[in-house]
């Protein structure tokens, strides 16, 4: 029987940090099915999803701990089918881009969160405008949306937010 796990780990950033990893699941006879890695001032991290046989996930944590030595701390939790389950939610995808400015993640969340849309991904950046040399925030985040939301006053939300913070926000149903 396979069970799966997701392995989250931060450590500084260094070449062979992923096939350290990689190695210590395969010698474990874990199956890499999914990650998302990134490099962050100066910090690796990511999320993996392995599956391998029900009796070896106590030996690949103890192996991936070790790993502490070298700098890198490891998680690893275990999933349920729950976990797995596919979502039968519909999913959107915005943009964000204007002027930094502290607050912005946290107006385009809250809106969110009150229609209980529920971010699954998320990548944001500040940097120099081409022409001003202006902080400027970009994001892109997929979320999804229950059947139960109403569009309409998510769509009004979103273009509230994008006035009162001077940023270009953009929605689309994928």
């Amino acid at each position: 029987m396979e069970t799966s796990f997701i392995i989250t780990f931060i450590g500084d950033d260094r070449p062979g940090l992923v096939e350290e990893l990689s190695a210590v699941i395969s010698d474990h006879q874990g199956n890499w099915l999914e990650s998302r890695l990134s490099q962050l001032a100066g910090k690796f991290a990511g999320l993996i999803r392995v599956s391998l046989p029900s009796d070896r996930g106590a030996l690949l944590e103890d192996a991936l701990k070790q790993l502490s030595e070298r700098g890198l701390s490891v998680r690893v939790h275990t999933l349920t089918e729950a976990d797995t389950s596919a979502s039968n939610e519909r999913a959107i995808r915005l943009s964000i881009m204007g002027p930094d400015r502290p607050g912005i993640v946290r107006e385009i969340a809250s809106a969110l969160a009150r229609q209980a849309i529920n971010v699954i991904d998320m990548h944001s950046d500040v940097s120099s405008a081409p022409m001003s040399a202006e902080q400027l925030f970009t994001a892109n985040v997929e979320a999804e949306i229950p059947a139960s939301s109403d569009l309409d006053a998510l769509t009004d939300t979103l273009e509230q937010i994008a006035n009162d913070m001077s940023v270009d926000v953009n929605m689309d149903l994928l």
